[in-house]
Protein backbone atom coordinates (compact mmCIF):
# COMPACT_ATOMS: atom_id res chain seq x y z
CA UNK A 1 0.00 0.00 0.00
CA UNK A 2 2.79 2.37 0.98
CA UNK A 3 4.78 1.63 -2.18
CA UNK A 4 1.69 2.24 -4.36
CA UNK A 5 1.05 5.56 -2.59
CA UNK A 6 4.71 6.50 -3.01
CA UNK A 7 4.57 5.78 -6.71
CA UNK A 8 1.43 7.91 -7.05
CA UNK A 9 3.09 10.79 -5.21
CA UNK A 10 6.26 10.55 -7.31
CA UNK A 11 4.20 10.43 -10.49
CA UNK A 12 2.29 13.50 -9.37
CA UNK A 13 5.50 15.37 -8.65
CA UNK A 14 6.93 14.45 -12.04
CA UNK A 15 3.78 15.66 -13.77
CA UNK A 16 3.83 18.85 -11.72
CA UNK A 17 7.44 19.65 -12.50
CA UNK A 18 7.09 18.82 -16.17
CA UNK A 19 4.14 21.22 -16.43
CA UNK A 20 6.12 24.14 -15.04
CA UNK A 21 8.32 24.73 -18.09
CA UNK A 22 5.27 24.66 -20.39
CA UNK A 23 3.54 27.30 -18.28
CA UNK A 24 6.71 29.40 -18.24
CA UNK A 25 6.89 29.14 -22.02
CA UNK A 26 3.29 30.31 -22.42
CA UNK A 27 3.71 33.59 -20.54
CA UNK A 28 7.33 34.25 -21.61
CA UNK A 29 8.84 36.72 -21.01
CA UNK A 30 7.97 37.55 -17.42
CA UNK A 31 11.15 39.53 -16.65
CA UNK A 32 13.93 41.44 -18.46
CA UNK A 33 16.02 39.64 -21.09
CA UNK A 34 19.80 39.96 -21.21
CA UNK A 35 21.28 40.40 -24.68
CA UNK A 36 25.01 39.66 -24.64
CA UNK A 37 27.05 41.69 -27.11
CA UNK A 38 30.55 40.20 -27.53
CA UNK A 39 32.33 43.52 -28.13
CA UNK A 40 32.69 46.96 -26.60
CA UNK A 41 29.90 49.52 -26.60
CA UNK A 42 29.82 51.74 -29.66
CA UNK A 43 31.04 49.13 -32.16
CA UNK A 44 28.94 47.88 -35.08
CA UNK A 45 27.63 44.78 -33.32
CA UNK A 46 26.64 46.87 -30.31
CA UNK A 47 24.88 49.50 -32.45
CA UNK A 48 22.86 46.91 -34.38
CA UNK A 49 21.99 45.08 -31.15
CA UNK A 50 20.61 48.23 -29.57
CA UNK A 51 18.51 49.13 -32.61
CA UNK A 52 17.00 45.64 -32.81
CA UNK A 53 16.48 45.40 -29.05
CA UNK A 54 14.68 48.74 -28.97
CA UNK A 55 11.81 47.47 -31.11
CA UNK A 56 11.83 43.90 -29.79
CA UNK A 57 11.36 45.28 -26.26
CA UNK A 58 8.07 46.83 -27.32
CA UNK A 59 6.83 43.59 -28.91
CA UNK A 60 7.85 41.35 -26.01
CA UNK A 61 6.68 43.72 -23.27
CA UNK A 62 9.88 43.36 -21.27
CA UNK A 63 13.15 45.33 -21.45
CA UNK A 64 16.11 43.82 -23.27
CA UNK A 65 19.24 44.77 -21.37
CA UNK A 66 22.52 44.94 -23.31
CA UNK A 67 25.55 43.37 -21.62
CA UNK A 68 28.88 44.09 -23.36
CA UNK A 69 31.50 41.39 -22.73
CA UNK A 70 34.85 41.81 -24.46
CA UNK A 71 37.73 39.39 -24.97
CA UNK A 72 39.17 36.76 -27.32
CA UNK A 73 37.54 38.11 -30.46
CA UNK A 74 34.07 37.75 -29.02
CA UNK A 75 34.47 34.11 -28.00
CA UNK A 76 34.53 34.90 -24.26
CA UNK A 77 31.03 36.31 -24.50
CA UNK A 78 29.85 33.54 -26.81
CA UNK A 79 31.09 30.89 -24.38
CA UNK A 80 29.10 32.52 -21.61
CA UNK A 81 26.02 32.72 -23.82
CA UNK A 82 26.30 29.06 -24.83
CA UNK A 83 26.49 28.02 -21.16
CA UNK A 84 23.59 30.20 -20.01
CA UNK A 85 20.32 28.68 -18.86
CA UNK A 86 18.22 27.80 -21.94
CA UNK A 87 15.20 29.72 -20.72
CA UNK A 88 15.11 32.64 -23.15
CA UNK A 89 16.40 35.17 -20.64
CA UNK A 90 19.94 35.21 -21.99
CA UNK A 91 20.51 35.57 -25.73
CA UNK A 92 23.44 36.78 -27.84
CA UNK A 93 24.06 39.02 -30.82
CA UNK A 94 26.62 36.85 -32.59
CA UNK A 95 28.32 37.56 -35.88
CA UNK A 96 30.52 36.14 -38.60
CA UNK A 97 33.54 36.11 -36.30
CA UNK A 98 32.01 34.51 -33.22
CA UNK A 99 29.90 31.97 -35.11
CA UNK A 100 31.99 31.07 -38.16
CA UNK A 101 35.62 32.24 -38.26
CA UNK A 102 36.16 31.28 -34.63
CA UNK A 103 36.08 27.58 -35.54
CA UNK A 104 39.39 27.82 -37.43
CA UNK A 105 40.92 30.61 -35.36
CA UNK A 106 40.55 28.89 -31.99
CA UNK A 107 41.40 25.16 -32.03
CA UNK A 108 40.29 24.85 -28.40
CA UNK A 109 37.08 26.80 -28.82
CA UNK A 110 34.77 26.04 -25.89
CA UNK A 111 31.64 25.88 -28.04
CA UNK A 112 30.49 24.71 -31.45
CA UNK A 113 28.63 27.56 -33.20
CA UNK A 114 26.46 25.21 -35.27
CA UNK A 115 25.68 22.87 -32.37
CA UNK A 116 25.62 24.74 -29.06
CA UNK A 117 23.24 27.53 -30.07
CA UNK A 118 19.62 27.74 -31.14
CA UNK A 119 19.30 30.22 -34.01
CA UNK A 120 16.75 33.03 -33.61
CA UNK A 121 17.31 34.97 -36.80
CA UNK A 122 19.56 37.09 -39.00
CA UNK A 123 19.38 40.78 -38.16
CA UNK A 124 21.53 42.49 -40.79
CA UNK A 125 24.37 42.08 -43.22
CA UNK A 126 27.21 44.55 -42.81
CA UNK A 127 29.46 45.15 -45.86
CA UNK A 128 33.16 45.55 -45.12
CA UNK A 129 35.35 48.39 -46.38
CA UNK A 130 39.10 48.75 -46.88
CA UNK A 131 40.06 51.84 -44.89
CA UNK A 132 43.13 53.91 -44.07
CA UNK A 133 44.09 56.96 -42.06
CA UNK A 134 43.20 60.21 -43.81
CA UNK A 135 46.77 61.15 -44.76
CA UNK A 136 47.66 57.69 -46.13
CA UNK A 137 49.49 58.38 -49.40
CA UNK A 138 47.62 56.13 -51.92
CA UNK A 139 44.77 57.88 -53.74
CA UNK A 140 42.88 54.75 -54.83
CA UNK A 141 42.84 51.00 -54.26
CA UNK A 142 45.38 50.19 -56.98
CA UNK A 143 47.85 52.60 -55.39
CA UNK A 144 46.96 51.18 -51.96
CA UNK A 145 47.83 47.67 -53.12
CA UNK A 146 51.17 48.76 -54.60
CA UNK A 147 52.01 50.84 -51.53
CA UNK A 148 51.33 48.20 -48.90
CA UNK A 149 53.19 45.56 -50.87
CA UNK A 150 56.24 47.81 -51.14
CA UNK A 151 56.13 49.03 -47.52
CA UNK A 152 54.60 46.17 -45.56
CA UNK A 153 57.46 46.09 -43.02
CA UNK A 154 56.72 49.70 -42.07
CA UNK A 155 52.92 49.46 -41.85
CA UNK A 156 50.50 48.32 -39.20
CA UNK A 157 46.91 47.15 -39.34
CA UNK A 158 44.32 47.73 -36.62
CA UNK A 159 41.67 45.20 -35.63
CA UNK A 160 39.28 44.39 -32.80
CA UNK A 161 41.04 41.19 -31.74
CA UNK A 162 41.76 37.81 -33.29
CA UNK A 163 38.43 36.40 -34.40
CA UNK A 164 36.74 39.75 -34.89
CA UNK A 165 35.26 40.74 -38.25
CA UNK A 166 37.89 43.44 -38.67
CA UNK A 167 40.65 40.87 -38.13
CA UNK A 168 39.21 38.11 -40.30
CA UNK A 169 38.29 40.28 -43.28
CA UNK A 170 41.69 41.98 -43.30
CA UNK A 171 43.22 38.53 -43.06
CA UNK A 172 41.43 37.79 -46.31
CA UNK A 173 42.79 41.03 -47.80
CA UNK A 174 46.32 40.26 -46.67
CA UNK A 175 46.09 36.75 -48.08
CA UNK A 176 44.98 38.09 -51.46
CA UNK A 177 47.87 40.57 -51.50
CA UNK A 178 50.42 38.11 -50.10
CA UNK A 179 51.43 40.38 -47.21
CA UNK A 180 51.61 40.13 -43.44
CA UNK A 181 51.74 43.57 -41.82
CA UNK A 182 52.10 44.13 -38.10
CA UNK A 183 48.64 43.75 -36.58
CA UNK A 184 47.58 45.89 -33.63
CA UNK A 185 44.69 44.46 -31.58
CA UNK A 186 42.18 46.60 -29.70
CA UNK A 187 39.32 45.75 -27.33
CA UNK A 188 36.65 46.43 -29.90
CA UNK A 189 36.23 48.07 -33.27
CA UNK A 190 35.45 51.43 -31.68
CA UNK A 191 38.91 51.83 -30.11
CA UNK A 192 40.54 50.53 -33.32
CA UNK A 193 38.68 53.11 -35.37
CA UNK A 194 39.68 55.85 -32.94
CA UNK A 195 43.31 54.87 -33.45
CA UNK A 196 42.84 55.01 -37.23
CA UNK A 197 41.25 58.46 -37.07
CA UNK A 198 44.11 59.77 -34.93
CA UNK A 199 46.70 58.28 -37.30
CA UNK A 200 48.18 55.87 -34.77
CA UNK A 201 47.62 52.98 -37.20
CA UNK A 202 47.78 52.85 -41.00
CA UNK A 203 44.84 50.81 -42.22
CA UNK A 204 42.09 48.39 -41.28
CA UNK A 205 39.02 46.60 -42.57
CA UNK A 206 35.74 47.50 -40.91
CA UNK A 207 32.00 47.12 -41.22
CA UNK A 208 30.16 49.99 -42.87
CA UNK A 209 27.91 50.38 -39.82
CA UNK A 210 30.88 51.72 -37.90
CA UNK A 211 32.32 54.22 -40.37
CA UNK A 212 29.71 56.05 -42.48
CA UNK A 213 30.00 59.37 -40.65
CA UNK A 214 33.80 59.22 -40.43
CA UNK A 215 34.17 58.54 -44.16
CA UNK A 216 31.69 61.28 -45.05
CA UNK A 217 33.54 63.74 -42.81
CA UNK A 218 36.92 62.90 -44.36
CA UNK A 219 38.33 61.62 -41.07
CA UNK A 220 39.44 58.40 -42.76
CA UNK A 221 39.84 57.12 -46.34
CA UNK A 222 37.64 54.41 -47.83
CA UNK A 223 39.22 52.65 -50.82
CA UNK A 224 36.57 50.05 -51.62
CA UNK A 225 33.59 48.10 -50.33
CA UNK A 226 33.67 44.31 -50.54
CA UNK A 227 30.27 43.77 -52.12
CA UNK A 228 28.96 43.36 -55.65
CA UNK A 229 27.15 46.69 -55.58
CA UNK A 230 27.85 50.11 -54.12
CA UNK A 231 26.11 50.93 -50.86
CA UNK A 232 23.53 53.76 -50.74
CA UNK A 233 25.00 55.00 -47.45
CA UNK A 234 28.38 55.62 -49.15
CA UNK A 235 27.58 55.83 -52.87
CA UNK A 236 30.95 57.34 -53.82
CA UNK A 237 32.95 54.39 -52.49
CA UNK A 238 33.62 51.94 -55.36
CA UNK A 239 33.13 48.21 -55.10
CA UNK A 240 36.27 46.12 -54.84
CA UNK A 241 35.66 44.91 -58.39
CA UNK A 242 35.36 48.45 -59.71
CA UNK A 243 38.50 49.42 -57.83
CA UNK A 244 40.55 46.54 -59.26
CA UNK A 245 40.50 43.88 -56.54
CA UNK A 246 37.46 41.67 -57.28
CA UNK A 247 38.76 38.85 -55.07
CA UNK A 248 37.99 40.90 -51.97
CA UNK A 249 34.37 40.02 -51.27
CA UNK A 250 33.60 40.59 -47.62
CA UNK A 251 30.28 41.11 -45.92
CA UNK A 252 29.83 40.34 -42.26
CA UNK A 253 26.52 39.78 -40.50
CA UNK A 254 24.88 40.01 -37.12
CA UNK A 255 22.33 37.52 -35.83
CA UNK A 256 20.53 36.54 -32.65
CA UNK A 257 21.19 33.22 -30.93
CA UNK A 258 19.91 31.49 -27.80
CA UNK A 259 21.57 28.65 -25.88
CA UNK A 260 20.99 25.14 -27.18
CA UNK A 261 17.92 23.58 -25.60
CA UNK A 262 15.86 26.76 -25.43
CA UNK A 263 12.22 25.63 -25.81
CA UNK A 264 10.76 26.09 -29.29
CA UNK A 265 7.81 28.27 -28.17
CA UNK A 266 10.29 30.74 -26.64
CA UNK A 267 12.47 30.73 -29.75
CA UNK A 268 9.39 31.36 -31.87
CA UNK A 269 8.41 34.37 -29.74
CA UNK A 270 11.90 35.83 -30.11
CA UNK A 271 11.95 35.17 -33.85
CA UNK A 272 8.56 36.80 -34.21
CA UNK A 273 9.71 39.87 -32.27
CA UNK A 274 12.79 40.18 -34.48
CA UNK A 275 10.67 39.77 -37.61
CA UNK A 276 8.38 42.58 -36.48
CA UNK A 277 11.43 44.78 -35.84
CA UNK A 278 12.75 44.16 -39.36
CA UNK A 279 9.32 45.04 -40.78
CA UNK A 280 9.13 48.28 -38.81
CA UNK A 281 9.72 51.31 -41.04
CA UNK A 282 11.66 53.34 -38.46
CA UNK A 283 13.87 50.40 -37.44
CA UNK A 284 14.64 49.63 -41.07
CA UNK A 285 15.46 53.30 -41.69
CA UNK A 286 17.92 53.37 -38.78
CA UNK A 287 19.68 50.22 -39.99
CA UNK A 288 19.76 51.24 -43.64
CA UNK A 289 21.20 54.68 -42.83
CA UNK A 290 24.14 52.86 -41.26
CA UNK A 291 24.69 50.92 -44.50
CA UNK A 292 23.26 47.62 -43.29
CA UNK A 293 21.85 45.12 -45.77
CA UNK A 294 18.56 43.80 -44.43
CA UNK A 295 17.52 40.19 -45.05
CA UNK A 296 14.46 39.50 -47.17
CA UNK A 297 11.76 37.17 -45.87
CA UNK A 298 13.53 34.09 -47.22
CA UNK A 299 16.74 35.07 -45.42
CA UNK A 300 15.10 35.51 -42.04
CA UNK A 301 14.24 33.05 -39.33
CA UNK A 302 15.77 30.10 -37.59
CA UNK A 303 16.37 27.71 -40.49
CA UNK A 304 17.92 30.38 -42.70
CA UNK A 305 20.33 31.39 -39.94
CA UNK A 306 21.30 27.77 -39.22
CA UNK A 307 22.16 27.32 -42.92
CA UNK A 308 24.11 30.60 -42.96
CA UNK A 309 26.27 29.58 -40.00
CA UNK A 310 27.23 26.27 -41.65
CA UNK A 311 28.03 27.92 -44.99
CA UNK A 312 30.11 30.65 -43.34
CA UNK A 313 32.14 28.11 -41.35
CA UNK A 314 32.85 26.33 -44.64
CA UNK A 315 33.84 29.60 -46.30
CA UNK A 316 36.18 31.07 -43.69
CA UNK A 317 37.91 27.93 -42.40
CA UNK A 318 40.13 27.41 -45.50
CA UNK A 319 40.89 31.15 -45.72
CA UNK A 320 42.13 31.24 -42.14
CA UNK A 321 44.07 27.97 -42.32
CA UNK A 322 45.80 29.10 -45.53
CA UNK A 323 47.05 32.23 -43.76
CA UNK A 324 49.28 30.15 -41.50
CA UNK A 325 50.39 31.33 -38.01
CA UNK A 326 48.51 34.44 -36.91
CA UNK A 327 49.74 37.34 -34.82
Amino acid sequence: MVSILSRVLVAGLVIGFSALPAAAQTDYPRRPITLIVPFAAGGPTDVIARIAADHMTRTLGQPIIIENIVGAGGTTASTRAARAAPDGYTIEMGHMGTHAASVALYPNLAYKPDVDFAPIGLVAGTPVLILAKKDFAPKDLKEFVAHVKANVDKLNMAHAGVGSVSFTTCLLLNSILGIKPTSIPFNGTGPALTALISGQVDFMCDQIVNVVQQVQAGQIKAYAIGTAERNPALPNVPTSKEAGLPEFQAQAWNALFAPKGTPQPILDKLTDALDKALDDEQTRKRLLELGSVLPDKAGRGQQALAALVKSEIDRWTPVIKAAGPLN
